[in-house]
């Protein structure tokens, strides 16, 4: 099995389950800015890019100013008005305990900003079992690979000793780009048939399935 000293989790879809309230604050920015309403598969498809990259690549015609609107809207029903419940998946807390337990360092790459990961880190308990994360916010977004060079950076660590692992295509074109390995997780937002398409050493259909992956793995 592979080894490793670090393991970079994607948030949304991977280990949090909040794709309906994304989709529901997409939408409700949207309407703010009466713009036209778009299927819930193409507000689906752009979870995972940080937040203007996702607004422009939905609404192309939107200027500098419009986005940053936008932007407020989406932020504003996301952190306050909107009550769609987003909770862990399943035994992520049991896992990621696990995984320290083994030696893994963890970190977490994200679409999210960082004044959306950070709140919901502690209201979940897991801040500190992270060492370290990036944000979409803070440096380019996905599919782009300087989140993942920061960090690696950041842990003095060579590209073979991390892993991705994430849900979306934008996972796995960011680590594929550097070289980075990728495990794959079918029950995010983006269809398996398209993740695999970027050869993930697997593709897992839980997190009890990604935990036992990942658990088979060495610690450098």
């Amino acid at each position: 099995m592979p080894v490793y000293k670090l393991i970079i989790f994607d948030w949304d879809g991977t280990l949090m389950d909040s794709q309906a309230r994304i989709v529901d604050c997409l939408k409700s920015a949207s309407n703010d800015l009466q713009l036209t309403s778009l299927p819930e598969t193409r507000l689906k498809n752009i979870i995972g890019l940080g937040l203007r990259e996702a607004i422009s690549t939905l609404y192309p015609q939107l200027n500098d100013e419009q986005i940053t609107h936008f932007s407020d809207r989406y932020r504003y029903h996301f952190l306050t008005a909107n009550d769609t419940p987003s909770s862990l998946f399943a035994n992520v807390n049991k896992m990621l305990n696990q995984l320290i337990d083994k030696g893994f360092m963890l970190a977490i790459a994200t679409g999210k900003a960082r004044r959306g990961l950070d709140p919901v880190l502690i209201e979940t308990g897991l801040k500190s079992l992270f060492h370290g994360s990036r944000c979409a916010d803070e440096t380019r977004s996905k599919p782009h690979p300087q989140m993942l060079e920061e960090l690696l950076d950041e842990f003095g660590l060579m590209v073979n000793e991390a892993i991705m692992v994430g849900d979306t295509e934008y996972d796995m074109l960011m680590a594929n780009s550097i070289g980075m390995d990728t495990l794959a997780v079918s029950y995010g937002v983006h269809d398996k048939a398209d993740i695999l398409k970027h050869k993930p050493l697997a593709c897992v259909d839980s997190i009890t399935e990604m935990s036992d992956w990942l658990l088979s793995c060495d610690v450098k």
